[in-house]
Formats: C-alpha cells, sequence, structure tokens
C-alpha cells in the first residue's frame, strides 16, 4: 500500500510545487495516511482544506485501503 500512496502523491506533487509546497510522506499504517505538508503548504492558511479536499480526496480514489490523511 506504501507503493501506492507514493505514487498516487507523485500525481498531485507538481500541483503543490508550482504554488510553492510540497507534500512529504511520513508514514502509512492501519489506513491512515501521514504527510508533512513543506513549504508554502507548510504555512498556508488553506493548508487544511489542501489537505482533505485535495491530498485525501485523490488518495481514497487512487488507493481505496486509504481511510484518512493526517499532517503533522
Amino acid at each position: 500500500m506504501l507503493e501506492k500512496v507514493e505514487a498516487a502523491l507523485e500525481q498531485i506533487r507538481p500541483v503543490l510545487v508550482a504554488d510553492g509546497g510540497d507534500v512529504e510522506l511520513v508514514e502509512v499504517k492501519d489506513g491512515v495516511v501521514v504527510v508533512r505538508l513543506r513549504g508554502a503548504c507548510s504555512g498556508c492558511p488553506m493548508a487544511t482544506m489542501t489537505l482533505k479536499s485535495g491530498i485525501e480526496q485523490m488518495l481514497k480514489e487512487k488507493v481505496p485501503e486509504v481511510k484518512q490523511v493526517v499532517a503533522i
């Protein structure tokens, strides 16, 4: 599952990088994906929306085993 999640993140990463941010996969455990937002994403007031409406939604579509995405 880790490989599937990383491959899916590679698809969204260019959008984040274009805005000066990035996402780092920290771990996947029991369907929970833990990520670290970097760059402009780490201090952005829209980071929660990006995480839930963007990253989490896309990961759930690409990797049905994903239950939740959380940022540290």
